[in-house]
């Protein structure tokens, strides 16, 4: 039979190496202000949790936004070695054609993929995400099947690609709630931190034409801490964006769509993420790997007992002084069957807000118990008759 008890975890409140995703599901029952726009969303990456929502789940087309899945690809092709930011790419035809934002590629010049996905991430040119869409997948059509599969994969269930700039096109639409998936995954790769925060930057053609990028994410000079991520404006779209800022260790990603007004765009973003670092803190509720205060007894084992161990960690996104509502509780079993195997899942930690479960962390084996056999029965019968 079980039991129900009070968990007193070692160094429990020592600083994680990385939090558990959460549902998304909002801390706050609405946004705290009225914005002038269709939708908005923000999260804390580390813990997956988001502040507040609006419209989150409403399916819109968002423009150069879409474009963060491209940039997404592209840096995960990279890391993965599939392609090298040195390799040089030929501009074909059909990319330096594109219209809209653009770095003005001449068909037929060769660029380097870093420079390229720089174009991108800095100046949203949709001329060179065509040019890395075809050297990363072959053609357009195969790009934009990686992309819906990405998407998938990244559990975007009312996202749909047809391109990869995020130029108008029929059945292409997303929402707030999967432009914040893609996003925070997008902040796990370093790479794009190299070139998110260039302001201003000349991007020398292969004929020595020069192009200037300006970056269209006018918060990474103008917000203290904002590094990314995407910006976006058709008519059809209104004004959108994913802004990611860090402050003291905590990020958070705020995503705008629909706004009327290219400033007031920045001016929503910039206030939501203003009340998420003034009202929010990152709380380390527990650390992988936190031995348990008392040990479980081990019937038919070659040892008494088993240690016990907190098998995986938890940082959550608190109310700042809303610590005290955090408590953790720990169901175990008065005694296990040997064998155990280090790492078998023992019991579990309920960890509880306002009395409400939040998540369930697994409570596992520190170390290996074997049966006892019939030598270590006689053993045991000697020593209690000799040395009692």
């Amino acid at each position: 039979m079980g039991k129900r008890i009070a968990i007193c975890i070692v160094c429990a409140l020592l600083a994680l190496p990385g939090g558990v995703r959460a549902e998304w599901t909002a801390l706050e029952d609405g946004a705290p202000a009225r914005y002038d726009c269709a939708a908005t969303l923000l999260v804390e990456p580390e813990s997956g949790q988001v502040i507040f929502a609006e419209n989150a789940d409403e399916k819109r087309p968002v423009a150069s936004v879409t474009k963060i899945m491209t940039i997404l690809l592209a840096c995960e092709a990279v890391e993965s070695g599939a392609i090298g930011l040195d390799d040089r790419v030929q501009v074909s035809a059909e990319a330096a054609g594109m219209g809209g934002s653009q770095v003005l590629l001449d068909a037929g010049e060769t660029q380097t993929v870093g420079e390229l996905l720089k174009t991108v991430i800095v100046g949203s040119a949709n001329d060179a995400a065509v040019a890395l869409a075809e050297y990363i997948a072959g053609s357009v059509p195969l790009f934009v099947d990686r992309m819906n599969a990405r998407a998938a994969a990244l559990g975007m269930a009312d996202t749909v690609f047809v391109n990869c700039t995020g130029l108008p096109a029929d059945g292409q639409h997303t929402t707030a709630r999967d432009v914040a998936a893609m996003a925070v995954e997008l902040t796990k790769h370093s790479l794009y931190f190299d070139y998110s925060t260039i302001w201003l930057e000349d991007f020398t053609h292969e004929s020595g034409r020069v192009t200037t990028l300006t970056n269209t994410n006018k918060l990474v000079r103008r917000y203290d801490g904002c590094d990314g991520i995407k910006t976006g404006s058709t008519s059809e779209a209104g004004y959108c964006m994913a802004a990611s800022a860090k402050r003291g260790g905590m990020r958070l990603v705020a995503v705008v769509l629909g706004a009327p007004t290219g400033k007031e765009r920045f001016r929503i973003a910039a206030q939501m993420l203003d009340y998420g670092f003034a009202s929010y803190r990152l709380y380390p509720v527990a650390k992988a790997g936190a031995p348990m205060r008392e040990p479980v007894r081990v019937e038919g084992g070659r040892e008494e007992s088993v240690g016990l161990l907190l098998g995986r960690g938890l940082t959550l996104l608190v109310k700042k002084g809303a610590e005290a509502d955090v408590t953790l509780s720990a169901e175990l079993p008065e005694r296990v069957s040997a064998p155990v195997g280090a790492g078998d899942v023992i019991g579990w930690v309920s960890v509880l807000q306002n009395g409400a479960e939040t998540a369930r962390l697994p409570v596992i084996a520190a170390q290996s118990v074997a049966v006892r056999g019939l030598g270590d029965a006689f053993r045991h019968v000697f020593d209690a008759f000799f040395f009692q």
